[in-house]
């Protein structure tokens, strides 16, 4: 029975070893292709969402050649304006966090799909990065001990954070700082 499954689990392996190599080298051709066709362009940033590509505005060639798996999946959309036409682009994933909406931006475009953006008037700010599941779940119990440990002392929890930054400095402890004198 182990070795049935371990067989099994062994072909699996191998199949999506070969699968992941053939998907590489695809990658890597369609991203010769965008290197050559990229220019530069100013466009004006009017909104993004992410969407499924049914719902994103693209032209339907577009849609029909896309894979039927990829069809169910959501894209970062980004709607623009390049001179006097509004379009709807695709975004790259690396970068669709950072395109600001509503600016004006110098963008690196391959038809349809944007692949890098930089500031027109300035740099870009950057997101704040996301909380992971485990971040989230710490600072809600710290908070949470913070406001108990503030009401058992009488004060609020602003007050409390206060006192427990400034514990063990030289001005909560309130003594004076004298050198040592040499000998």
């Amino acid at each position: 029975m182990l070795l049935i499954i371990t067989v099994i689990l062994l072909a699996v392996l191998i199949a999506l070893y070969f699968i992941g190599r053939r998907l590489e080298k695809r990658q890597a051709e369609q991203q010769v292709q965008i290197d050559a066709a990229k220019q530069n362009v100013t466009l004006l940033i009017i909104d993004k969402k992410r969407l499924p590509i049914k719902e994103s505005g693209l032209p339907q060639q577009v849609i029909d050649q896309t894979p039927v798996l990829l069809r169910r999946s959501k894209l970062p959309i980004v709607k623009v304006k390049a001179g006097p036409q509004v379009m709807n682009m695709v975004a790259d994933e690396k970068i669709f966090d950072y395109i600001p909406v509503k600016k004006e931006v110098r963008a690196t475009v391959s038809g349809i799909y944007i692949t890098d953006v930089a500031g027109l008037h300035g740099n870009l700010d950057k997101p704040q990065p996301k909380k992971g599941l485990f971040s989230k779940i710490k600072g809600k119990a710290q908070d949470s001990q913070d406001q108990l440990r503030a009401e058992s002392r009488g004060t609020s929890v602003e007050e409390y954070r206060d006192s427990a930054r400034t514990a063990g400095t030289r001005k909560a402890t309130k003594k004076k700082y004298r050198p040592r004198k040499k000998k």
